[in-house]
């Protein structure tokens, strides 16, 4: 019967009945498993099979150098000078401000944080290792399938989840918006959240393990947890129900804003507001002091880190006085680079990037509840936090400001240091005159 049709007349039956099929795969498949919370368990197969496909091209790869006599290039794991742990005073003794300086030039704490992680072995993603050359035929073809795969099947079919994420977010929040108050109109709210950031999640082919799940953030509290990527938040969010906080956008992301706002209570601040920190405190108080409302979510860092290490908390949330829920998130490099550069890469260039990695993996830690004790400020209560945050993600606990990521350092450390210095040759110089 199909052969009877004119050319044009087929064509559009056969794309319509792909259409079709790839709808009802999507709606059976992902969609319906994200409504109710399950999986069929495909995508761990698929994480299974991608780490024998890359363990067998790392092998290929490091046979044929050999065999080439080419030596691969190995990142370093823990710095590249071996430091003598030294006192200050030691240091000032034996004069080693110049070796002090050229060490730190040479492995830089802080920069390095900003450039993402280097991987010893290959997962077939060119821009994931130096060692992408040309190796043998078999590992080209490979490289070239999966080119393809991740390009022609798994991004069209990303983009059609996060369509699918997005705009039922939208709606389904704006619709759940113009129900009264009540019992209902909340679960209806939190499932719809829950649903559609599963379904956002699936669009990443996100992977994500929750440890210690009784110590999920409660209404009334804050969860923190380390930055390394945007989707930190829809990691979090597709495991639990939020209060978001942040400043309001225009087009797209202010349109989902306003649709969230109206089905939950959401903390969003006007431009103009962001810098005022009495005025963001006092929101944030009220709003954690209402037991009935959700557990505000917060970075405290302020910018993405590279999944290597945690740097300094803003003590802001930590001066409210509410009950603490760290976080800590940690991704596996393997399958795709989740950090944002964000003074690399814009946001959809970004994104681009991730819906052309193989996955995103990644492990997420709810610690025990935390809270300020009567002898801690807010910054000791922060660093407290944060060390338990690293230790638990297997992080590096970093006292230097994210923000050094665009700003220069500021005059007030310089002076704190250039103090300090000099304190320790003052004491240096009375010791020598009175002996």
């Amino acid at each position: 019967m199909l052969l009877l049709l004119p050319f044009d007349s087929l064509l559009v039956s056969l794309l319509g009945l792909s259409l079709t099929v790839l709808f009802t795969l999507l709606l059976v498949f992902i969609i319906v498993p994200a409504v109710f919370g399950v999986s069929f368990g495909i995508r761990k197969f698929y994480m299974k099979t991608l780490l024998k496909i890359f363990a067998w091209a790392t092998l290929r790869m490091e046979r044929g150098a050999k065999e080439k006599n080419h030596q691969l290039y190995k990142p370093y794991t823990n710095g590249i000078i071996a430091k003598d742990p030294t006192s200050l005073e030691e240091e000032i003794k034996e004069i080693h401000f110049c070796r002090k300086g050229m060490e730190t030039i040479m492995d830089d704490e802080v920069t390095k944080r900003f450039s993402a992680e280097e991987l010893e072995s290959w997962n077939l993603l060119s821009r994931t290792n130096y060692n992408f050359q040309y190796i043998s035929l078999r590992l080209t073809v490979l490289w070239g399938l999966g080119v393809l795969v991740r390009y022609c099947f798994l991004l069209p079919l990303r983009i059609a989840l996060a369509f699918t994420g997005i705009s039922l977010l939208v709606v389904g929040t704006t619709v759940v918006g113009y129900l009264p108050s009540g019992r209902c109109k909340e679960f209806l709210s939190k499932h719809v959240h829950l649903m559609c950031y599963r379904i956002c999640v699936r669009a990443l082919t996100a992977i994500i393990t929750y440890h210690d799940r009784e110590n999920r953030p409660r209404n009334g509290g804050i969860c923190v947890a380390n930055h390394t990527s945007p989707i930190d938040v829809i990691i979090l969010a597709s495991d639990g129900y939020y209060a978001m906080v942040g400043q309001v956008h225009g087009g797209l992301m202010g349109v989902i804003q306003r649709a969230m706002v109206k089905a939950c209570p959401h903390v969003w601040f006007e431009r103009s507001e962001v810098k005022d920190r009495h005025l963001v405190a006092k929101r944030l108080t009220e709003h954690v002091q209402d037991k009935s409302k959700l557990p505000i979510l917060i970075f405290p860092e302020g910018t993405c880190i590279n999944n290597t290490s945690v740097m300094m908390f803003k003590k802001g949330s930590f001066e409210i006085g509410a009950t603490v829920y760290p976080v800590a998130i940690k991704y596996d490099p393997q399958f795709g680079d989740a950090f944002w550069n964000s003074s690399k890469y814009g946001m959809v260039t970004y994104l681009l990037r991730m819906m052309t990695s193989w996955a995103i993996v990644c492990s997420v830690w709810y610690l025990p509840p935390m809270t300020r004790e009567t002898d801690e400020d807010a910054v000791q209560f922060a660093n407290r936090v944060k060390s338990a945050i690293a230790r638990q993600g297997g992080l590096v606990d970093l006292l230097w400001d994210g923000g050094l990521k665009r700003e220069k350092v500021k005059d007030a450390f310089k002076e704190e240091q250039q103090k300090l210095y000099s304190k320790m040759i003052v004491g240096n110089h009375q010791d020598r005159s009175r002996s």
